[in-house]
């Protein structure tokens, strides 16, 4: 069936709402983006991006040149509904669904028969239909999904999460396959006709429930994947044996695959999402919550090899190299490398340098701190006595070897491994 898309709003701007608007946009949809920062608004409007993502500059500004995008802080109506808006967890890791039942609370004075409500929020089971629960109680003189009543719907509502690899975004949005979960067949095929408009990936039409658990479990399956290759990082320390040379020569076994371990995990999905899946079924996910354990416990077992090393020096100078969530993005969510440097810092007798040339200062956490300052990456290793590598941003391998020969070098990425 044929749904024409003229309009499309999408809710909230950040890492995934504002390329996927500019994306429509650059398609001739008309776009309305909102979002509650006045400051995200005033940027986009004027064609600028607040982070970095390659491509996604001469999009926004096409867009916006072009009057198929701008923004508000208000939605208005529209064919189709995006919502893009964060879902962390809380203080004991249940999910926190507040900002999306303030988007819904936003559209639903706006919506007209024939809209099409697409999730894209990475969301634990049932959210979805939570949120078409939610406009069905705001908006009662439309027919949302699931209704005892017969079809046609008035407004359809589906769940179709993202995909995409920061630093790839604008491509792979394009390219990438995707999984359109509909409460009914129906809200399926117009959530469909919505990414149609730019799509070249394969579609899978399956239910709502299902598309939320497929998008949990790819990042779950990852997560205990990372997690296998930092407990085995744990006990190579403890053996005496390197890491990064275990984990290559296992690798030349036809059907052994181990990833790299690192000084965590990071980011808005691997860190986070997991812990959804154990909050829908606490007695049935052993192995992913002690998977997230064992990634939340390895920063602080970097900052024990850190403060180790540090009780031979008088008063020592700890440059920490790198503080993303992963290499050459600036992307600082759920970061293990903020970890790391804020433990070090509240201990309050090193003195630390931070340098990360993705980004142009401290983060908020740090700036507060008197003992950390930010500095370019070769003066950090030069004043340092201990140098940590915590992210493997590329600069980082163009480092001396020498320099790093004359420090206590604590690698928590493997750089120097392939420096040997």
């Amino acid at each position: 069936m044929d749904y024409p898309i003229k309009t499309v709003c999408v809710v909230g701007l950040g890492y995934i709402g504002l390329p996927t608007a500019a994306t429509l946009a650059s398609r001739g949809i008309e776009v309305l983006g909102v979002d509650i920062n006045p400051r995200v608004v005033e940027a986009v409007n004027a064609g600028q991006t607040y982070f970095s993502e390659p491509d996604l500059d001469m999009l926004l500004r096409a867009a916006t040149t072009l009057r198929k995008l701008r923004a508000t802080a208000q939605p208005e109506p529209a064919d189709a509904f995006v919502i893009a808006v964060p879902t962390p967890f809380r203080e004991d890791r249940s999910p926190n669904l507040d900002f999306i039942d303030l988007a819904a609370d936003a559209i639903a004075p706006v919506l007209v028969s024939g809209n099409v409500v697409i999730l894209e929020s990475t969301s634990p089971v049932g959210t979805t239909e939570r949120l078409a629960d939610r406009l069905a109680r705001l908006r009662p003189d439309l027919r949302f999904p699931p209704t005892r009543h017969a079809e046609p719907l008035d407004v359809h509502v589906a769940h179709c999460p993202e995909r995409v690899l920061p630093g790839r975004m604008v491509r792979e949005l394009i390219e990438n396959d995707r999984i359109i979960g509909g409460l009914t067949e129906a809200c399926a095929e117009h959530a469909e006709a919505v990414y149609r408009v730019f799509l070249q990936g394969k579609v899978f039409r399956t239910d709502a429930a299902t598309a939320e658990l497929v998008k949990l479990v790819e990042n779950a399956s990852r997560d205990v994947n990372i997690a296998f290759a930092n407990e085995l990082s744990l006990i190579c320390d403890q053996l005496g044996l390197n890491v990064w040379h275990v984990i290559e020569l296992a690798n030349r076994h036809p059907r052994v695959s181990i990833l790299q371990p690192g000084p965590g995990v990071g980011g808005h999905c691997i860190a986070v999402d997991p812990w959804f899946i154990v909050s829908s079924a606490p007695e049935r996910t052993r192995l992913i919550r002690t998977a997230r354990e064992v990634n939340d416990g390895k920063p602080k077992f970097v900052v024990s090899q850190i403060r180790e090393r540090a009780e031979r020096f008088k008063r020592p100078v700890v440059a920490c190299l790198g503080l993303t969530y992963k290499p050459d993005v600036d992307d600082t969510r759920e970061s293990p490398a903020i970890a790391i440097a804020s433990q070090l810092a509240c201990a309050g007798q090193d003195r630390i340098l931070v340098a990360d040339p993705n980004l142009t200062g401290l983060p908020e956490e740090l700036a507060a701190m008197p003992n950390v300052s930010f500095c370019e990456t070769l003066e950090a290793v030069r004043q340092a006595d201990i140098v940590a590598l915590l992210v493997a941003h590329s600069p980082f391998r163009k480092i001396p070897r020498e320099e790093l020969m004359r420090r206590v070098v604590i690698d928590a990425t493997g750089l120097t491994h392939q420096h040997a």
